[in-house]
C-alpha cells in the first residue's frame, strides 16, 4: 500500500470513528428528545422532510436515528455554508452529506437529480424543503423540490418530521450552542397521490410537519 493509500484509508477510519461521537455530542448539546408518531425506525429507503431553523437541524435530526439507519440516511446540505472552513467540510463528510450549490444551478444537473443520484438504491434523505433556515413562528410554504423527488421516485416513504426549539440551542448569528431542551417528532409517511397537483401535495406535506407540534 502506497502513501496515498494508506492517508485515504487514515483519513475514512477517521470519519468512521467521529461518526458515533458526533451523533452523540449533538444529542448531548441539543438534549433532544425522539418521538415515532404512527411510524418506526426502518433502513428502508426514505425522505425525512423537516422545518429548518438553525445550521444544526440536519446533525441533530440525523442523530436522533438509530445508528443502522443512520448509516444509511444522508442529509441535503448548502454547499457554500458546509465548505466554508476545514471543520464544516470534515462535519459534512462524517455524515455523508449531499451538498447542493444554491448559486450555480445547472438545468441539465438539478438538485433533485443530484440527490436521485447520489442515493441510488441505497441511501434515505434529510430535506429542508423551506430551503432556508425560517426564524418566523410558522412554517414557510414548501419548495417544489419535494415534490419532484415523489414524483421521480414514487417507492421512497416521505417522513415528516418536526424539530422544535433548535432555534434557541444555536440562534441565527451565534456561533456556540447554548445547551436546551429539544424535541425531534417523526410521524406517519406519506405519499405523492396518483394526479395530486403539486401545490396540494405541498401544502398536505407541510400541514404533516405543522401538526406534529400539536400532537
Amino acid at each position: 500500500m502506497d502513501a496515498v493509500s494508506r492517508w485515504l484509508t487514515l483519513r475514512w477510519r477517521m470519519v468512521d470513528l467521529t461518526a458515533p461521537l458526533l451523533a452523540l455530542l449533538a444529542r448531548l448539546l441539543s438534549g433532544a428528545s425522539t418521538r415515532w408518531l404512527d411510524c418506526q425506525p426502518d433502513s428502508c429507503q426514505r425522505v425525512y422532510f423537516a422545518n429548518h431553523t438553525s445550521h444544526l437541524d440536519a446533525i441533530v435530526l440525523w442523530s436522533a436515528l438509530p445508528s443502522a439507519v443512520r448509516a444509511v440516511t444522508r442529509p441535503v446540505a448548502a454547499k457554500d455554508y458546509w465548505q466554508r472552513g476545514h471543520v464544516r467540510r470534515y462535519l459534512a463528510r462524517v455524515f455523508n452529506a449531499i451538498l447542493i450549490d444554491r448559486e450555480n444551478i445547472k438545468v441539465h444537473q438539478s438538485p433533485v437529480d443530484l440527490m436521485l443520484r447520489e442515493i441510488g438504491d441505497r441511501y434515505s434523505l434529510i430535506v429542508f424543503p423551506e430551503g432556508s433556515r425560517n426564524i418566523e413562528t410558522e412554517i414557510g410554504e414548501f419548495k417544489s423540490g419535494l415534490y419532484y423527488l415523489a414524483k421521480k421516485r414514487p417507492d421512497l416513504e416521505l417522513v415528516p418530521v418536526h424539530i422544535d426549539n433548535l432555534n434557541r440551542v444555536l440562534p441565527r448569528g451565534e456561533f456556540l450552542p447554548v445547551p436546551l431542551l429539544s424535541c425531534i417528532s417523526f410521524g406517519a409517511p406519506l405519499w405523492l397521490e396518483t394526479g395530486e397537483p403539486k401545490a396540494h401535495f405541498l401544502d398536505r406535506a407541510r400541514e404533516a410537519v405543522r401538526r406534529l407540534k400539536e400532537i
